[in-house]
């Protein structure tokens, strides 16, 4: 394999590291000690950080918070000895490019490094404000997300425990909670999360604070809890709005206390961890309607971090750059990937007049849909279902597979161009756009499978 990318500086004391590396960079550079990787990375400016076996996942979570605060974030590409792969967890938490195991396998990283050389240099810029924590993928570049990702470096770099998190369903807010968590504890931590909607109250308050032996029938041996288990890491309480009012008594003292028993238990157990709450409902108006506890309310409502709806005009700038990133990102036609570049005009246009009811997780459903459905290389109005259980048969997922399954490439693509002719009005720029091809390229298409519009096609068929 060629040079792949122009520097690689190489963290630790194995020599193996920086030969393995070698024939893919026209500069390698090395860092014995990792004390001074921040002033290397600053004066080398490099491509890509490659961590030998002899650095620690926790040497690794530190220098990356380090390159972090000095604004000098960088891939990272860890070594690990085959036998280590319990490591993998924890270095995917913190963000890691990828991880190869052992000093033979210089194809695999010959492969990442190509691979990191191939994508878009500016695919971080695009898509992510700059101070958003690079293990957790928060995209958005709106004033709505510019003030949600400084408020949530705001509560996780201080003391504030607990944390609420409060917007609409579908916006994000375990998202928001992982990047808290990264900021706050990187990857060295548990964060631990649990749907207070999923379970019944008794269920709930024996996964939160586990029980002793006999503490209930079926009890036949103690359980950690999660609050125990989270230990100086994070517990994420998604949805509080729907615990009962007799565990949101518990949780209140546990706020207060910072100690808990576990059910049927009388040994007071420390709480280490930060807890975060979540919530889709306005928590106050809950509380007026006798809802939920005021003084819990007030005890969470410390400095709220608000995540904004889509059809909110401050944050309707990131509808297109998401779309856009779950188009390059999406797995669900994994034979698709890369083929399809973008959304045409029209579909860009109809995805900003969307209200949006269920925000980024119904964004990427349409998304994600109209990938399985499109068969050009950008997606249209005709695979851009907003409704999916609407019964229009030119636009259900049902009539648009039994159409195509019968299809050749080429008779897909004839009827492809004609459907964007009848949307577009017979109008052949409009339709080029539709399809995201040239008007040169679609008078090509309608010469070789000789379409006209219905009432040429009349003429046509009388003698002259």
């Amino acid at each position: 394999m060629t040079m792949a990318v122009d520097k690689i500086l190489v963290v630790g004391k194995h020599p193996e590291a920086q030969q393995m590396v070698r024939p893919f960079a026209g500069q390698v550079y090395a860092a014995d000690e990792i004390e001074t990787l921040a002033s290397l990375v600053s004066a080398v400016e490099p491509d890509v950080i490659v961590y030998d076996a002899s650095v620690s996942s926790a040497a690794i979570a530190e220098s990356t918070r380090s390159l972090q605060r000095e604004n000098l974030c960088c891939p990272a590409i860890v070594i690990r000895h085959p036998e280590d792969k319990e490591d993998e967890p924890p270095l995917r938490q913190l963000g890691v490019l990828d991880i190869v195991f052992g000093y033979c396998d210089t194809q695999r990283m010959g492969v990442i490094i190509e691979r990191l050389s191939s994508a878009p240099t500016d695919s971080d810029d695009r898509f992510f404000i700059e101070d958003c924590p690079p293990a957790v993928s928060i995209v958005g570049k709106s004033q709505a997300m510019q003030r949600t990702i400084r408020m949530i470096r705001l509560v996780a770099q201080s003391a504030c425990n607990p944390i609420l998190i409060v917007g609409e369903t579908g916006t994000g807010k375990e998202l928001a909670a992982q990047a808290v968590h990264w900021v706050r504890h990187g990857g060295e931590r548990k964060f631990v999360a649990v749907n207070c909607a999923a379970l019944t109250a008794t269920l709930l308050e024996s996964e939160l604070f586990g029980h002793v032996k006999g503490a209930f029938t079926g009890a036949d041996r103690d359980k950690t809890g999660l609050l125990e288990l989270a230990g100086e890491g994070t517990i994420f309480l998604d949805e509080i709005s729907e615990m009962q009012p007799e565990l949101q008594a518990k949780l209140l003292r546990v706020l207060q206390e910072k100690t808990f028993r576990k059910v049927g238990g009388s040994e007071e157990i420390e709480c280490r961890a930060t807890i975060i709450a979540s919530s889709n409902r306005n928590l106050l108006k809950e509380v007026e309607e006798g809802k939920f506890r005021r003084d819990l309310y007030y005890r969470l409502s410390i400095c709220p971090i608000a995540l904004a709806p889509l059809r909110c005009e401050s944050r309707r700038d990131d509808i297109l750059l998401l779309a856009e990133f779950f188009i390059r990102n999406s797995n669900i036609c994994p034979e698709k990937k890369g083929r399809i570049k973008g959304l045409t005009k029209l579909a860009c246009e109809t995805l900003l007049r969307h209200n949006w009811p269920g925000n980024v997780r119904e964004l990427r459903n349409v998304i994600e849909r109209a990938i399985l459905l499109e068969a050009s290389d950008r997606i249209g109005t005709s695979t851009l279902i907003l409704n999916p259980e609407q019964t229009d048969s030119t636009h259900t997922t049902e009539s648009w597979a039994g159409t195509m399954k019968d299809f050749s490439l080429e008779k897909a693509e004839k009827e492809l161009v004609k459907k964007a002719m009848e949307e577009a009005g017979w109008q052949k720029t409009r339709a080029a756009s539709l399809l995201g091809i040239t008007r040169a390229t679609l008078y090509a298409k309608l010469k070789q499978y000789n379409i006209h519009e219905p009432a040429q096609e009349q003429e046509i068929a009388q003698p002259v």
